[in-house]
């Protein structure tokens, strides 16, 4: 159980990932605003107290894996990352321009600290199940963290890895759905509802769990339960809100992904700011 402290260190730091988030693509002036944001809570928890990293050898062996299958959720991850060390801040205002080291979606050979390319969707999960799997056989005791948008489930490639993953026991492989309840066009229940994810993903014969994916401390709490299932995969739904932390965002309709003026990051930054200063009170 997280001490009060951490919590809000947590907490502090989601915000600031969306904030830099929010820099990122707004200096870009377009972007995926929405599913960036949604995950920031989780990110913050990952990569702020649970993961095994080194920011000055992102090669370590020993680390834990991060593989965001929903690549357009990139821009959270590099700000994660840059708040970790990984590289200089200021870096990520280079983000999807010539030459630069922060494309719109992952790419493990672009950016110091991401461990997959991704952005065609479903294939991260064959991937985080391969890299689970060759941990195991190595006798390692790295863990695979999966991210997966609610959206992108629809894919059958991914029941096909869940499938996968649960024959082998994979209890190395933790997954976590972003369920903020949209895709690119709309609701996911107006295009293909999937009802209940967590039943879905039991009935493969995974160790499963639904949470508020805006509350770091269950978020934590939630991995370590993962961590206790022991001979089975885990997958926890993560109940979260598209566009968080930008009250323009949260209530666009269309909001996976946006144009932005300087004017609206600077209305994005405010109501961050004031998030932050609360937090920061208590």
């Amino acid at each position: 159980m997280l001490r009060k402290e951490k919590i809000k260190e947590l907490r502090i730091f989601a915000i600031k990932i969306r904030m830099e988030t929010m820099k990122e693509i707004g200096n870009l002036g377009f972007g995926h605003v929405g599913g960036a944001l949604s995950i920031a809570d989780t990110l913050a928890v990952l990569y702020g107290e649970v993961m095994k990293i080194d920011p000055q050898n992102s090669q370590w062996e020993g680390r834990d894996w991060l593989i965001c299958s929903k690549g357009h959720a990139g821009p959270a991850i590099y700000a994660a990352l840059g708040l970790r060390g990984f590289f200089p801040l200021e870096e990520l205002q280079t983000l999807n321009k010539p030459g630069t080291h922060f494309p719109s979606h992952c790419d493990r050979n672009l950016t110091t600290g991401v461990d997959m390319t991704t952005g065609s969707l479903g294939q991260g999960f064959s991937l985080a199940v391969g890299v689970a799997l060759g941990h195991r056989m190595d006798k390692r005791t790295n863990y695979t963290y999966l991210i997966l948008g609610d959206g992108e489930i629809q894919e059958g490639q991914v029941w096909e890895a869940a499938s996968y993953a649960a024959q082998s026991e994979l209890d190395n492989l933790i997954v976590f759905v972003d369920c903020n309840k949209k895709q690119l066009d709309g609701y996911t229940r107006n295009i293909n509802d999937l009802r209940d994810i967590a039943q879905k993903f039991a009935s493969f014969g995974w160790h499963t769990q639904d949470i508020d994916g805006s509350k770091v401390a269950e978020i934590h709490e939630g991995i370590e339960k993962a961590k206790a299932a022991k001979g089975k995969s885990s997958v926890i739904v993560l109940n979260t809100i598209k566009g968080k932390g930008w009250s323009f965002a949260e209530d666009a309709i269309s909001n996976h992904h946006m144009t932005i003026n300087k004017d609206q990051m600077d209305e994005a930054l405010y109501e961050l700011e004031k998030e932050l200063e609360e937090v920061e009170k208590e």
